[in-house]
Order: structure tokens, then sequence, then C-alpha cells
């Protein structure tokens, strides 16, 4: 008699649900969307296939044409590579954490407002971040407004007593400026989720004797949680793939890995296109799979307890 594992019918696996979703669709719904999934697919499938053969030297302004994949070398033995992917991923984790706690706890707090905590939460976005950031240099650079306002009070005696926040090796202010820019974003969707969910099951699990905190932790979270899972994504992959702001306001070194990219790119010996070709390809590939090993996590499939029946 031997033990099977069998999976509940609640926790089947998502490439099973995929395919009961797609057998649903008729084949005149695939039709509609074939045009724009047909120009996304040259446009950005060209992309990347004309990117890996100027990577892998087929194509290109110097070489012989002979397939290598020498670009690709160079670049993972470089240790500037390695501390720029490092400092990526730091500043990309630690403002997405910090943006979607600060997020989840604004979103409860105006819970209850009017339409007014919507529109307030949507003044920064149409904001451009090349705006934000030349409005933290004026604020917070040595020469800044907050520099001086702290002069004239006397709390500093010159510039230099101010402490650096722009162009710092913590990058407080790319922080500063991501926070600024995306816990508003973050909250927005929160609330909307938030303002979706039903009071009722709040009031039943407080008559059941559910704590506030229990109530929050095993109702309303699990309900947050898609809102909390396409926020931070969006978040991430665009603060990971960030240039301008870690370029203005970043560290001088270690860089970012976008702009060592685009340092690469820009060298003037021809030979460093083909390896800012292939690093530009190495972080898609990471961004690409980090958010798969996210919603992987984030569908707590992971966590999920096998359960086994016998078999005779």
């Amino acid at each position: 008699m031997t033990m099977l594992p069998v999976t509940p019918t609640r926790s089947r696996s998502l490439l099973g649900r995929f395919r009961l979703g797609v057998a649903d669709i008729s084949w005149q719904a695939y039709l509609l969307v074939l045009p724009a999934v047909s120009l996304i697919a040259v446009l950005f499938g060209g992309g990347l296939i004309l990117a890996f053969a100027q990577s892998v030297g087929l194509l290109g302004v110097i070489g012989d044409g002979a397939f290598s994949f020498e670009a690709y070398r160079l670049a993972l033995s470089s240790g500037d590579f390695w501390e720029s992917l490092g400092l990526s991923l730091y500043i990309a984790f630690t403002a997405t954490l910090l943006s979607t706690l600060l997020s989840l706890g604004l979103a409860l707090l105006l819970q209850g407002a009017g339409r007014w905590a919507s529109f307030a939460c949507q003044l920064t976005l149409p904001i451009p971040h090349l705006v934000g950031v030349a409005g933290i240099l004026l604020l917070l650079s040595p020469s800044g407004l907050l520099s001086r306002l702290l002069f004239n009070l006397g709390w500093i005696s010159s510039d230099q007593d101010f402490p650096l926040l722009v162009n710092d090796a913590a990058n407080i202010g790319v922080m500063i400026h991501f926070l600024w820019k995306e816990i508003p974003f973050m909250t927005l969707i929160l609330l909307a989720v938030l303002r979706g969910i039903r009071p009722e099951y709040g009031m039943q699990a407080r008559a059941l004797g559910a704590s506030p905190w229990q109530c929050f932790c095993h109702v309303t979270l699990p309900l947050l949680r898609p809102g909390i899972l396409s926020a931070s994504l969006i978040v991430f992959g665009f603060i990971f793939g960030s240039f301008e702001v870690p370029f203005l306001l970043g560290s001088t070194t270690p860089k970012t890995l976008p702009i060592l990219v685009y340092q690469a790119f820009t060298n003037v010996d021809l030979a460093q296109r083909s390896v800012a070709i292939a690093l530009g390809l190495i972080l898609s590939l990471i961004s690409l799979s980090l958010i798969a090993l996210y919603l992987w996590l984030g569908s707590g499939q992971p966590f999920r307890r096998r359960t086994f029946r016998r078999q005779p």
C-alpha cells in the first residue's frame, strides 16, 4: 500500500487554472487581440533578437561576424558588474519594501476618507521624475534650500556641516525621491482595493471574537494581497531599471546597473558596444526572473501543504 501526494481542488496549480481559462475563450477573442500582440511581438521580440545578435558578434560595427559569448564572459567577469547589480537590487528591494509598508499604512488611515484622498494621491503622478530630481537637488543639496534655512537659523556654520543627502554612498536622495513618487501611486491602488472589500467580512470576524490585529492579518491582508502584489511588482520593475534618478542623485561609485550599461554603450572603444548590449540583456533577464520568483512566492504555492490519501 503506497501513499501518493494529492493536491486538493482549491490548490490547483496555476498552470491548470490557466489552461481551463484559455479553454473557455473562443477563437474569435484571439483574433481581436492578434493585431496588438503581433505589433508587440515584432517590435519587442525583434529588438531582443537584434540585440542578442549584436551581443554574440553576429552583427556590429567591428568584428568578423563569428558567433561568440565573449561579451557575456567579459560582462560577468567584471567586478563592476557585481557591485552594480548589488546596488541596483539594494535600491529596488529597499525602496519597494518601504513604499509598500508606508502605502499600506496610509491606505488604512485614509480608508474612510472622502474622494479628496484619492485626488491627493494623484497629485504626484503627472510630475516627471526629472522634475522631482530637480526638486530634490534644490531642497537637499549642500547649497540647497534646507541647508540655507539651517544656516540662517544658526544651526550650522557652513554648508559643509550639512549632511550629504545627494550623490552619497547610501543613496539617500535616491530613496527619498522614489518614496515621494511611489507611495502615492501604491496608496491609490490599495485604497481602491480596500474600498472594494465588503465590511461584513471584518464585522463577522470581530463577532466571532477576533481581535483587530487578527482581523487585519486573516481577513483584510489576504484580500489586499492581489493589489499589493501588482503595485509592488510595478514599482520594483521600474526602480530596478531606472536610469535618470540614480544617475543624477545616486552615488558616484559604485553605480547602478542601468548606468553601467549606458557607460559601456557610450564608451569610445567600440569593442565595448557588444558588452553593453550583453549587460542590457542580462539586466532584462534578471528583472524577468525576479518578477517570476515574486509571482510564484506571492501565489502561496510553495507554502501550501500537500495532503495524502491511501491507494490500495
